[in-house]
């Protein structure tokens, strides 16, 4: 809390958003937005970095209008890793207890996270993340904290998120390009998450998908932990490319037609789409437009019930699902999604969250503010040496129990 504000960037297929957060003037706990910006991103292919000198502009500009809002100086922010190079691994640890008096003490809990990290994993991926589902102590389960308890055998129960390290060392790179200094990185389904989902959800079960333009990010909780972590190369992009060829006309139409007249809603107004771009004008029927967004959001929704099935929650998750990210921007896709997921779900909206809020109540801007929140939350950033491959796992375990101790 010694830091004065708190930076989120969001470094997206489509565009770079970037807020910039303090917690409230007059003595409140609640957080304040006091800037935000954003830039659009030619430089990324469904969330991986393919031109860094291209996403080095678009965070400099969108960087710049925050300061320039905020009045603050930005050369630090938490940062999201995206693209369907990031996954999650299931993993256990096992130590003995070596105490005179058997008592478990917060050097053995990290011992045991550590334990977990010692995972295969090939030459060219790292971790990321590190989330302890819970703990098992002499054969009793589901522990949260076993800190303070006595026992002979400690066991944790984990989930890892591991990335591809080149295309780490590429963000890494246009963000050294934009002078800025990656405070965290995190998946952005996690920043999302701890914008918009309450702890009553979290304990239930509850998924998480954030649609973006490029890369659907999925995350499970369940007893409060993070059950899955997904990241799905689908997003709203491919709606306008099949929008493009299904109705024969150019990109930029194809996006006009998509953000003004895409309707899920059991009983739309019908009305044919009437779009002009330049000096001509366009004119495609309601049906053909509504057809071609079912199909594609029906197959993205597909593949998210596939992740629910790999974790064995397909149609089980009481808190049902929270949409979230610029495409969960189309009327009816909640509908939607409670019909072909048979689960309850609804639009994610931002909580408890004060200052600029009625400008970043878009959509789109829910991971960016759930990255500012992560920023407030996580320790100050970690010292030079610490994104080298021998620490790793020593990162990972710091953010999983400061994760513990954000709780």
């Amino acid at each position: 809390m010694n830091q004065e504000y708190f930076v989120g960037l969001d470094v997206g297929t489509s565009a770079v958003r970037c807020v910039v957060g303090m917690y409230d003037p007059n003595g409140g706990a609640m957080p304040s937005i006091i800037g935000h910006g954003t830039a659009p991103n030619q430089g990324m292919r469904r969330g991986t970095v393919v031109h860094v000198d291209d996403v080095a502009d678009a965070i400099v500009r969108a960087v710049t209008e925050a300061e320039r809002i905020s009045g603050k100086s930005i050369k630090r922010a938490t940062v999201n890793v995206n693209g369907g190079h990031v996954t999650g691994i299931n993993s256990e640890g096992v130590i003995a207890i070596s105490a005179a008096n058997r008592e478990i003490s917060a050097e053995d809990r990290l011992r045991v996270e550590e334990a977990a990290t010692i995972v295969n994993l090939p030459p060219n991926r790292e971790i990321v993340q590190f989330f302890a589902k819970n703990y098992s102590l002499d054969g009793q389960r589901n522990i949260k904290d076993p800190v303070g308890m006595q026992g002979v055998r400690l066991e944790v129960d984990a989930h890892i998120v591991t990335a591809s390290s080149p295309n780490l060392r590429n963000l890494d790179m246009a963000l050294e390009k934009a002078e800025i200094m990656p405070s965290h990185h995190t998946v952005a389904s996690l920043a999302a998450a701890e914008a918009v989902l309450t702890r009553q959800q979290k304990e239930a079960g509850v998924a998480l998908v954030d649609i973006g333009a490029g890369t659907t990010n999925i995350i499970v909780f369940e007893d409060g932990e993070v059950q899955h972590v997904a990241v799905l190369p689908l997003g709203g992009q491919h709606i306008t490319n099949d929008l493009a060829i299904g109705l024969k006309t150019d990109l930029d139409v194809a996006e006009q037609v998509k953000l003004h007249y895409a309707d899920l809603h059991k009983t739309p107004k019908k009305m044919n789409a009437m779009v002009k771009v330049g000096d001509k004008a366009y004119n495609f029927t309601f049906e053909e437009i509504t057809m071609i967004i079912e199909a594609r959001v029906e197959e993205l929704l597909e593949y998210v019930d596939k992740e629910f099935q790999k974790i064995k929650r397909s149609r089980k998750l009481p808190g049902g699902v929270v949409l979230t990210g610029g495409t969960a921007n189309i009327p009816g896709i909640d509908e939607f999604a409670r019909e072909h997921l048979q689960l309850p779900a609804r639009i994610g909206k931002l909580e408890n969250i004060g200052g600029l809020v009625d400008t970043v109540e878009d959509k789109a801007f829910t991971t960016v503010v759930g990255l500012m929140l992560l920023d407030m939350l996580l320790l100050p950033a970690l010292p030079a040496g610490f994104g080298t491959k021998n620490s790793q796992s020593a990162r990972a375990l710091l953010d999983g129990l400061f994760g513990k101790l954000k709780r």
